[in-house]
């Protein structure tokens, strides 16, 4: 997966200056899954900010027509990826859906809210991508619905090799507009991390579910 260095370095700075992502080696962040974290990265803030919205929609439309011009349908992944997913469709005027984590136990009992065609193709969007689970469930979901699926664009990936395996092993190719990297060595360059502290991230990176204990 390549990133356009450009893109990737101008968002990571808008992440950062929006405090939607926060580093902090010296005391870590505890994610959902108990691990431990020197980052936390919350894409939601950047619906707050009409230009950030607008860079992230311009962005994502740029990347679908380069590497999945084929894409007739957008899809969200439930609950942080369909916002961006709308963005994108309204972008490129094209149909959304969503993916629910888990179908609804009333009514239609839907685990994809809106319509899709048989023939369509679906564009997944994802707000980060840590190990891949929660995005490759919904790519099933699509996909177990007999329709086809791809690929998946994301604002941020962790880089983790598990994340990689798993979509290697889905056969599903995915891209994301900047990376934990790139947004590593902005704050480097930027003087907002010192080396000592870069050496902490990137060890975190290597074994984040093991880290901190």
């Amino acid at each position: 997966m390549l990133l356009d260095e450009n893109v990737a370095k101008e968002f990571s700075a808008k992440l950062i200056q929006i405090g939607a992502i926060q580093l902090r080696p010296d005391a870590p962040f505890t994610w959902a899954s108990g691990w431990h974290s020197p980052i936390y990265c919350d894409n939601r803030l950047t619906l707050s900010y009409p230009e950030i919205r607008s860079f992230i929609a311009t962005q994502l439309a740029a990347l679908c027509k380069k590497y999945y011009p084929e894409a007739t349908c957008i899809g969200g992944v439930a609950t942080a990826g369909i916002a961006h997913g709308l963005l994108l469709a309204e972008a490129l005027s094209m149909p959304f859906v969503y993916v629910r984590a888990d179908a609804k136990q009333h009514g239609r009992q839907n685990k994809i809210e809106g319509h899709l065609q048989p023939a369509d193709k679906v564009l997944m969007i994802e707000d980060l991508i840590s190990t891949g689970g929660s995005s490759l469930k919904a790519v099933t979901a699509v996909r177990d619905a007999g329709i086809e699926v791809v690929g998946l664009l994301a604002l941020f990936t962790y880089g983790f090799t598990q994340a990689v395996d798993a979509f290697q092993t889905a056969e599903c190719s995915f891209r994301t507009l900047t990376d934990y990297s790139t947004t590593i060595q902005y704050a480097v360059e930027q003087g907002i991390l010192q080396a000592d502290q870069q050496a902490v991230l990137e060890e975190w990176r290597l074994h984040p579910e093991t880290w901190g204990r």
